[in-house]
């Protein structure tokens, strides 16, 4: 996420070549050509020993001879000169460089040649960067691009260059277009952070091959998405696929899947998608619903459009009576007035216009489709021309969010080249346009599940400390693997509850236990002698008298010794069940990605499934409302069912579940697998059924395994306030909203003021969500709360967050009004200090108005800088931050 040198490779004001050639169609030659007939405005520095000039330029034969020092080099030369480049570079003082070429071998020594001399490098094997903003080309694309508020960043020359003619025919242009490579230094992260910030870019679109760093990517691209929409594409869904790309197998597709939603970001799936994502992004207005209108002049056409619709989910608008009956005024009786609305096949362009005139005065929908199929009646041409000018000429016609699909390709093409310069979106067929605007729609719902208030659980009743000491101890016995009677007082620890379970020596005695505990019962094989036991354990389920019971015992046993003559068989396991008869069966698991740590996989019980189709996934930490939306993903793509035979699935039980299962991946990073399978689930209650619990020694950070950091629950302490109480200084929680929200009602409107440097009327839904849902990677809020009579309150908030690189951090604090003189204040303040410290953050900055004087009391009193800027009513505050002295 640094940002260390990417103003200088995004925003150069001098450009070197090196290996700049006359020759036609070498690298150096053509970066010459591109960044010339980009009309770069800054001085362009050929260095070449073979010519006196390139290109009309006079060329240096060296690096040291060049009269500046650059802020960007590209090196054009021969890979074995790339060392050798780099390192009279560094010596010169140069910011960052492009690497076109290089191979594997050479990575470790360029990464620290630069890390040397603190430059940046982008690539090796990079297609270079592209900004039309700037004039500059340093790339050897042979495809001119034009400005646009798009930027795209690829890991694949070969797709960058095919977006690039793609957008060149189409007329679309790019903020930024950037081409990573083999991201030796620079990454998708750092880029990012540079795109959130750029007046220019309003949307990104990612191309990704894989990714280093889960969490560095999934902090920034949360922090970008929030402020503008981000499609992704990645390559390598399949496991062949990966083996093409980078030799070897990295992990589940699906968690991709998991980490793209978490972060608010939307995938589309190949590269028609891509084509349409580019063409709604470039595009693309506010959306302020779902409800989509369809108007055709053909029942097919409007009938692929539906049918595309509903199965991504999407929503049919509704004409109210009103819009039906004015429509009905304009339209023969032959049209029948509905969604679609069919203007049939002899429609002309009079009708689509006075069609339109009646749906732009409407409120009805919030995103209208106007399909066009070629028809003699309606010239494409013609037409398009029309509802250009109709929509241009009407007061919501630069409002809506419209959308047309012009079919065909002979007689369509100019129709879409003007609804091209027109800004309005179009596509070639009437499923590539409802799949643009459902792109629109999943971003939507995405960072809505990110602004949702989460429920707090209640009474988990989570006891740490003996899951670690269980843990521990069969670590220290040897054991890796637990199963369901092993490992019952680990899961009870978290709330988590298995049947009651009884080791039988042989069928007579099973039949016995069963008679005791009552029925039915499910029974399977104790043999840890035996090799790969999964395949050998059975579960039978629903046994529910002493026949059965006999019948599976003694079919289990002879399994088993018909498998493995010389295994030695311990008992069988008999558990009692309560009548579970109608339960559903279901799964939950945890596996290890290698790219995105611990997965929480949730599917149906009763077949084998495959990881990457069949289970719905999902990356820890969970709280209520994430499980939640894992439920409904397994539901919506049918690897769950909504009920069972006689109950419907409890989704707020089931979200509880999956919470207690986080949390104890979470605080035990010795759980490297669990597999619960199956969980019966009947009404209200869970039973985790077969558990199978794989253990690995851990050492080190453990939060460092995990894509997202988990709230940090070490930062919890208990404060004595000036008037005794005593108060809970936490990090922020996003359960925390309510509290929050009644807590600015409880400030005064000059605090507000002093805190917000404007009039405050209220905080909505959103304001709120963006205080509360924080990235504790890159920001920091600690809330004293004080219990009441009434439940919790916040009475103060103190907060930083730093820049990319974590350097500085901006902090900010506020106390309740009607709590001032308790000291709240300052300790919030020392523990941000001192957490901003540990962080390895240099400066702590800040700002208050003039008239604030408590805060700059308090500010001198804890050592910060105070510098009175009367001109602007402000004073600023610095802190300098001492890490040396951390322990």
């Amino acid at each position: 996420m640094s940002q260390r040198g990417l103003e200088a490779l995004l925003r150069p004001k001098s450009i070197a070549v090196l290996g700049a050639s006359e020759k036609p169609w070498r690298a150096g030659f053509l970066m010459m050509q591109n960044l010339l007939g980009g009309h770069f405005t800054g001085p362009i520095l050929p260095v070449t020993p073979k010519y006196r000039a390139v290109c009309g330029v006079l060329a240096y034969p060296d690096v040291a001879s060049l009269p500046i020092t650059p802020d960007l080099a590209v090196l054009c030369t021969h890979a074995s000169r790339n060392l050798l480049m780099l390192e009279a570079l560094g010596q010169r003082g140069c910011k960052t460089a492009i690497i076109l070429s290089s191979p594997p071998a050479q990575a470790e020594a360029l990464k620290a040649c630069a890390s040397r001399y603190a430059m940046r490098l982008l690539g090796p094997n990079s297609l270079g960067i592209l900004a039309p903003w700037k004039g500059f080309n340093a790339s050897f694309s042979p495809v001119p691009i034009v400005k646009g508020k798009l930027a795209f960043i690829s890991q694949s020359a070969a797709v960058s260059n095919t977006i690039l003619d793609w957008a060149q025919q189409r007329g679309i242009g790019f903020s930024y277009f950037i081409a990573l490579g083999d991201s030796l230094d620079i990454d998708v992260d750092d880029v990012l952070d540079f795109l959130a910030r750029d007046g220019k870019t309003s949307a990104i679109l990612l191309h990704l091959e894989q990714l280093k760093d889960a969490r560095r990517f999934l902090s920034a691209a949360r922090s970008a998405a929030r402020n503008k929409p981000i499609l992704v594409i990645k390559s390598g869904r399949t496991q062949l696929a990966q083996q093409l790309l980078h030799g070897h197998q990295l992990g589940l597709d699906a968690a991709y899947d998991a980490a793209i939603q978490r972060a608010g970001l939307l995938r589309v799936r190949d590269t028609h998608e891509l084509f349409s994502a580019v063409e709604t992004l470039s595009h693309l207005r506010p959306l302020c619903g779902e409800r989509l209108l369809i108007v055709s002049n053909g029942a097919s056409p409007a009938a692929q459009a539906l049918d595309q619709l509903l199965s991504r989910q999407g929503k049919l608008a509704t004409l109210t009576e009103q819009t039906q009956q004015k429509l009905r005024d304009i339209l023969s009786e032959e049209v029948h007035i509905g969604n679609p609305l069919d203007l049939r096949d002899d429609a002309t362009a009079a009708r689509y216009l006075s069609t339109l005139s009646v749906l732009l005065d409407s409120d009805d929908y919030d995103a209208l489709l106007i399909i066009h199929a070629p028809s003699a009646a309606a010239p494409g041409t013609e037409s398009a021309q029309q509802l250009i000018a109709c929509c241009q000429a009407h007061p919501r016609g630069k409002r809506i969010t419209l959308l047309t699909n012009w079919c065909g390709e002979y007689s369509s093409q100019e129709a879409r080249r003007l609804f091209n310069e027109a800004g309005i979106p179009t596509y070639r067929t009437p499923e590539g346009a409802v799949t643009a605007f459902m792109h629109i729609v999943e971003y939507r719902r995405n960072q809505k599940q990110l602004m949702e208030t989460p429920a707090l659980p209640h009474d988990l009743g989570i006891n740490a400390a003996q899951a670690h000491q269980l843990i521990h101890q069969a670590l220290t016995d040897g054991v890796t693997q637990l199963d369901t009677h092993e490992v019952q007082p680990i899961l009870h620890a978290y709330g988590l509850h298995t049947l009651p379970t009884w080791i039988a020596s042989d069928s007579a005695e099973a039949v016995h236990i069963a008679e005791q505990i009552g029925y039915p019962v499910a029974i399977k094989l104790r043999s840890p002698d035996i090799p790969h036991k999964s395949e050998v354990q059975g579960v039978m389920l629903y046994l529910r008298t002493a026949h059965e019971v006999q019948q599976a015992a003694d079919a289990i046993i002879d399994r088993v010794k018909r498998a493995y003559p010389q295994a030695r068989i311990h008992g069988l396991l008999v558990q009692g069940m309560a009548n579970r008869a109608g339960a559903q069966e279901l799964r939950i698991a945890v596996e290890q990605d290698p790219i995105f740590g611990p997965l929480i996989l949730l599917g149906d019980g009763s077949v084998e499934w495959n990881k990457d189709s069949q289970a719905a996934v999902a990356l820890p930490p969970l709280n209520m409302t994430l499980a939640r939306y894992l439920i409904m993903q397994a539901l919506k793509s049918g690897k769950i069912r909504g009920r069972s035979a006689l109950h419907p699935l409890d989704i707020a039980g089931l979200s509880r579940l999956l919470v207690q299962v986080s949390n104890l991946i979470l605080d035990c990073p010795e759980v490297h697998r669990l597999d619960i399978h199956p969980l019966l689930a009947s009404g209200s209650e869970f039973t985790l059924l077969d558990v199978t619990l794989h253990l690995a020694p851990f050492s080190g950070d453990p939060q460092s395994r995990l894509a997202i950091r988990p709230y940090p629950q070490e930062l919890e302490e208990q404060v004595q306030l000036n008037n005794q109480e005593y108060c809970l200084f936490r990090p922020i929680l996003p359960e925390d909203e309510p509290l929050l929200e009644r807590f600015i009602g409880n400030v005064t409107k000059e605090d507000l003021y002093y805190r917000y440097f404007s009039e405050i009327n209220e905080f909505n839904h959103e304001d709120l969500a963006y205080m509360t849902q924080i990235d504790y990677e890159r920001e920091m809020a600690f809330v004293a709360v004080r219990p009441t009579a009434f439940g919790d309150e916040i009475i103060g908030v103190t907060r930083a967050i730093s820049d990319p690189d974590n350097i500085a951090a901006e902090f900010a604090v506020l106390v309740r009004s009607d709590c001032k003189g308790m000291g709240i204040g300052k300790r919030l303040l020392s523990k941000l200090i001192d957490y901003t410290r540990r962080h390895g953050l240099k400066q702590l900055n800040g700002i208050t108005m003039a008239h604030n004087q408590g805060m700059v009391a308090l500010a001198k009193k804890l050592g910060f800088t105070v510098d009175v800027q009367l001109d602007e009513g402000i004073v600023t505050l610095v802190l300098p931050l001492n890490t040396q002295d951390v322990a």
